[in-house]
């Protein structure tokens, strides 16, 4: 790829190019990674390390009771992991309607809304099977992070700040998180004990404490008290699954997505959907080419909203949601001069946080790992630190593929990424932020594929959300121009200035060439306290 280095738009990043590189949201974790490059492991290690760096340093978004996914190359192939939790043997659409009556979805926040975490079983099968430093090895920089503490960077700093009202008061949460009352400022000392704790247990036991042992205990035993049904079994039951990528070529090049339970088919079928039209003829940042991914975007959610679920209760095949004359009937409905609100077809026939590293033998891990909502459930067990997510809300009580049931997986938001061209690793990227990551994941391989522009610029190009109906967030830096002609062709608009929650933030590596020889170029998002860093 030929790109343009020329940055058209305002950031306070630079790409970095090197040939071991670690990209993610908060600098303390992007060097944990490289630390493990330094001392000889590889990709999947510093992956590992940056991840349980962030459980300690960007709380809001992740925890240990967090979900995970990643994609590796390892050299040779993809491989997928989905380390999504599954619901506690308890939950039934019963349990849940004598609970809380009539209810459409489990409880935003509480233990009724926490399942069985995923995060720490998915960093145990990636270092058994790839890694090459010490497992405990991985964790020591998040020991001594927690230990010692950590000075609060400035977009963290707001996001806690922001959740503190409607947290304060659930079990665990300020003990671990308001250690003055209150949430801490920019620049104020934070020290997490209690997860260190957990760490050195995790760290000791290769992981086994956190589901056959003590926190697993303690975690249950917490459920209990706070009326709660999680059980040891449960935590004992969960096993993260390796699976097969999903994918869709655009532009001569293939996205690869991790296939349902989670969304990430919404950015395939997306550009299944745009490869019938012309973008590169269009003005980048002007309206037409905006209000066609808009559209594209639309017809992809409403498919992936009414279809996917956990992959077994699925009544329609991710084939069959990508089939190329599906998608192209569907790109048929977009009128270029007006938005609509699409419904779902018929395809059958008749705060999360976002890493990715790189090394110069040249593995390359897509990660992302999140608690759902900023904090998760908002539950802290006490003695670990264990923040639970809040991953059950994406249940229905309702009858339906995605209807709640005993030890089954949620529909999921988050969705790491990976590019090939004819079978080789291009880039490994993601785009964290709810519903916004297919959204990011679409807006930045079009602005990378399509004009060319370099990762760095693609990542600081203004972004839309599509949210429902006919309407979208839009940030403050698209011309003017193009936001009235949306307007007047029929979106309605909202100019929203509140990039951590509304437009996501990207994490991008793009291979150059031979790793040995040539190394990556890196790009980190300027919405984040982050930093892309490598050697």
């Amino acid at each position: 790829m030929n790109f343009d280095f020329h940055n058209p738009y305002p950031t306070t990043r630079i790409p970095v190019f090197a040939r071991n590189v670690v990209s993610t949201s908060h600098p303390l974790a992007s060097q944990a990674g490289l630390r493990m490059l330094w001392k000889g492991g590889n990709a999947v290690d510093a992956a590992i390390a940056t991840a349980a760096a962030m459980t300690i340093v960007e709380p809001v978004s992740n925890g240990l009771g967090s979900d995970a996914f990643a994609i590796i190359w390892d050299g040779k192939q993809l491989q997928g992991i989905n380390g999504s939790g599954h619901a506690p043997a308890g939950w039934t659409p019963q349990y849940f309607e004598k609970k809380y009556g009539a209810a459409d979805k489990p409880p935003k926040r509480g233990i009724d809304s926490a399942t069985v975490p995923g995060a720490v079983a998915t960093w145990m099968a990636m270092s058994q099977r790839y890694g090459k430093l010490p497992f405990a090895d991985l964790l020591a920089p998040a020991i001594e992070i927690a230990e010692r503490g950590f000075l609060l960077p400035i977009v963290v700093q707001q996001k806690w700040d922001a959740a503190t009202p409607e947290l304060g008061s659930l079990p665990g949460f300020a003990q671990s998180f308001l250690p003055w009352g209150r949430a801490p400022k920019v620049g104020e000392l934070f020290l997490f004990p209690a997860a260190a704790r957990a760490l050195r247990s995790i760290a000791e036991t290769k992981g086994e404490s956190f589901y056959r042992g003590e926190i697993a205990a303690a975690i249950a035993k917490f459920s209990a008290q706070n009326g709660g049904v999680h059980t040891v079994e449960d935590f004992a039951s969960f096993r993260p699954e390796w699976v097969e990528t999903i994918s869709k070529d655009y532009r001569g090049y293939t996205l690869h997505e991790i296939p349902p339970n989670g969304q990430g088919i919404a950015a395939l079928a997306a550009l299944g959907i745009l490869s019938n039209f012309d973008l590169a003829g269009m003005k980048v940042d002007g309206p037409d080419a905006q209000h066609l991914q808009i559209e594209a975007m639309k017809l992809a959610f409403a498919d992936t909203y009414r279809f996917v679920a956990e992959r077994q209760a699925m009544e329609v095949t991710t084939g069959q949601m990508l089939d190329d004359a599906y998608l192209a009937s569907r790109a048929k409905l977009i009128d270029m001069k007006r938005a609509q609100d699409f419904q779902a077809g018929n395809p059958v026939k008749g705060g999360t946080i976002y890493l990715t590293a790189a090394d110069e033998d040249g593995m390359m891990v897509s990660f992302i790992q999140s608690n759902y909502m900023g904090f998760g459930s908002g539950c802290v067990e006490p003695t670990f630190g264990i923040s639970l997510q809040n991953r059950g809300h994406g249940f229905s009580l309702k009858p339906g593929a995605n209807q709640v049931a005993p030890r089954k997986r949620p529909f999921h938001t988050i969705i790491p990424a990976f590019l090939t061209r004819d079978g080789a690793p291009v880039m490994s990227f993601g785009v964290m932020g709810g519903n916004m990551q297919p959204q990011g994941h679409m807006q930045t391989l079009v602005r990378m594929l399509d004009y060319h522009q370099n990762p760095q610029a693609a990542c600081d190009a203004p972004r839309w959300r599509f949210n429902a109906g006919l309407e979208i967030n839009a940030e403050q830096q698209m011309p003017q121009a193009t936001l009235e002609e949306l307007a007047r062709r029929g979106h309605k608009v909202d100019v929203i200035n509140d990039s951590y929650q509304d437009f996501g933030a990207g994490q991008f590596i793009w291979r150059m060439g031979d790793p040995k020889k040539d190394g990556y170029v890196v790009a980190s998002d300027s919405r984040r306290d982050g930093l892309a860093a490598g050697f």
